[in-house]
């Protein structure tokens, strides 16, 4: 065995290390208790009293510190919870030897008592310092190649990530405490002084804060004002702590999702439980970006079972492999075919169908307008229809902003959809529609391409810097749609509230910030074909108020469903204008090539 292997720290050779050094503490603390109670000078005849404490008392304290698991305690990770089981161990070693010298008197006769008392606070404080001691030789150590850190909030997470500074398991070290908390304020957390976070500018300025955690919940606006100040003063390195089962903390850098993220304050959970409990609940596109969540809400919310419709094999697969339920069934088709497509509605009987499948990236339809309006427009037109043959109670259609004052080939298809399903005599069934912005982080959107763009190291490419769009994040989206669908009485269209838009390149500003790069810019590309320089999520002023804050509903304007059904029907002939038969069914299409 080489002298490397010999000093190798095993959990044997701790646990005899310190059986050893407690017993050699032991026997010092009863020798100096007998010397602080006799003044230094121990009387011959108690020197026999001495030893026989040390003989029955050592045995009885390490069989007890073995029983408290104080010798599975990794030194660098004693901590004030160890030692409070360090003295409750000591105490009842105390007590048993106690209860013996009572029981066995006139064996240890000479004795002085005060001897015992002296020797318990004698042992604590050497036993636990020596405990200790590691753990400040390391504190010092680590010191100096940790990152000075303030903690924004104080709260247990601020104990957890002080803790795990102190350990050595996160490569920071707290130096402070800010809080908006009034009665925390001038507090102390494990020495470290909370101050009010009106000052957090001096406070960084006077330690020299190289790293931010924040354990504080703070709202979107809140976060995003934080960020803005931290990212003026040069702190980059900005993380958000959450503290799982085990308490140990996970650090992750802020997000554009989350900088962006406004979370519905009247979200009804109870109202969408009752919605969609014990149903068949038919899903399309249910392997995109918008399906794949609602089928992980529908799910969570108790569906009976779940009808995965989507076209793209790898997606639904995707999906079904996420799902791992026995009430889900993935069903590969495409919403085109109308014929397969009513052997999943005979076969399955679904009860309500979100509809969610449809091409959404503008300069694809633009380039593909025949495709865009099949899939679209006759796509959501057999979900429809096969949905009202079958019964179906409730159908969602999914909608975009983009529907509103359509100036490309996908917004103007989504609108003839919205006008299908209000104009259609849908008998028992009741069909609504639900239109929101861009949700963040969905495949194809400006987010994921902006965070390619980075981490290769291109300029971002905006299209224009006057551009902005609607965002919201994809859960809460998927969740305000399913709440919308639970007060839906058939032929509402509802409208999101999608708070205020955000301008692109202030994004796209935001997102190099949250990189720490300093040699990417933002490049001009011009307006793609079909793009808008804003988009509306209202069509009048007049809409109404649900009981919802969040959600918001209009009614459609009256529209002759058997003129409507005839102009469909002639976007499906060959040698047509298709542009122009949009145009006709939506007038206030104006198309931008």
């Amino acid at each position: 065995m080489s002298i490397g292997q010999l000093f190798q720290p095993t959990n044997l050779k701790r646990t005899f290390f310190f059986v050893i050094l407690d017993i050699v503490i032991s026997v010092a603390t009863i020798y100096l208790a007998f010397l602080l109670r006799f003044n230094f000078d121990i009387p011959e005849r108690f020197i026999s009293g001495m030893f026989k404490m040390m003989v029955f008392f050592i045995p009885i304290k390490i069989v007890i510190f073995f029983l408290f698991k104080i010798y599975f305690i990794a030194w660098r990770f004693f901590g004030l919870a160890e030692y409070r089981r360090i003295i409750t161990a000591h105490l009842l070693a105390y007590l048993i030897f106690s209860l013996i010298y009572q029981l066995f008197e006139n064996y240890f006769i000479p004795f002085p008592r005060s001897a015992i008392i002296i020797d318990l606070f004698l042992s604590l404080f050497f036993i636990g310092l020596i405990r200790i001691s590691k753990r400040i030789y390391l504190e010092r150590g680590w010191n100096l190649y940790q990152k000075k850190m303030l903690i924004v909030g104080a709260n247990d997470t601020t104990v957890h990530i002080v803790k795990s500074a102190l350990r050595g398991e996160i490569i920071y070290h707290p130096m402070a405490i800010v809080s908006g908390d009034k009665h925390a304020i001038g507090t102390y957390f494990s020495n470290l002084k909370v101050y009010d976070k009106e000052v957090l500018n001096e406070v960084v300025e006077q330690l020299g804060i190289e790293a931010v955690v924040i354990t504080d919940k703070l709202g979107q606006k809140a976060l995003d004002q934080l960020f803005t100040t931290l990212n003026a003063l040069d702190i980059h390195d900005i993380k958000i702590a959450q503290i799982f089962q085990d308490n140990k903390p996970q650090l992750s850098d802020i997000s554009i999702e989350d900088l962006l993220a406004r979370k519905p304050k009247d979200l009804d959970q109870e109202g969408i439980a009752r919605f969609i409990r014990d149903k068949v609940v038919m899903i399309t596109g249910a392997g995109g970006s918008i399906g794949s969540e609602l089928a992980r809400q529908v799910n969570h919310f108790g569906a009976k079972t779940i009808i995965l419709v989507d076209n793209c094999e790898f997606n639904l697969y995707a999906i079904t492999e996420e799902l791992s339920s026995a009430h889900h069934i993935p069903v590969m088709q495409d919403v085109k075919d109308r014929v397969l497509l009513e052997k999943s509605f005979a076969r399955y009987r679904p009860e309500i169908v979100i509809h969610a499948a449809a091409y959404k990236h503008v300069p694809l339809c633009e380039a593909n307008i025949e495709e865009a309006i099949n899939n679209n427009i006759f796509g959501t037109k057999n979900v429809i229809d096969l949905s009202i043959a079958y019964g179906v109670h409730k159908v969602v259609l999914i909608s975009t902003d983009k529907a509103v004052r359509p100036t490309n080939v996908m917004g103007t298809t989504k609108r003839v959809c919205e006008l299908y399903a209000h104009a259609v005599s849908s008998h028992r069934t009741e069909i609504a529609a639900v239109r929101f912005g861009n949700v963040l982080g969905s495949s194809g959107s400006v987010i994921p391409k902006f965070k390619s763009q980075i981490a290769k190291g291109e300029d971002i490419t905006v299209t224009h810097p006057e551009v902005t769009r609607y965002f919201m994040l994809i859960p809460e989206a998927c969740q305000l749609v399913l709440q919308a669908a639970s007060i839906a009485k058939g032929g509402e269209l509802f409208i999101l509230d999608m708070g205020e838009p955000i301008k692109i390149v202030d994004l796209a500003q935001k997102m190099i910030e949250l990189s720490g790069r300093d040699d990417i810019g933002i490049r001009f590309t011009g307006l793609r074909p079909g793009e808008k320089l804003y988009e509306e999520l209202l069509i009048s002023p007049s809409d109404l108020k649900t009981e919802y804050r969040s959600i918001m509903v209009t009614q459609n304007p009256s529209v002759d469903y058997d003129q409507l059904l005839s102009q469909i029907d002639q976007l499906k002939q060959k040698n047509q204008d298709q542009l122009s038969i949009l145009k006709a069914i939506v007038p206030e299409f104006t198309h931008q090539p």
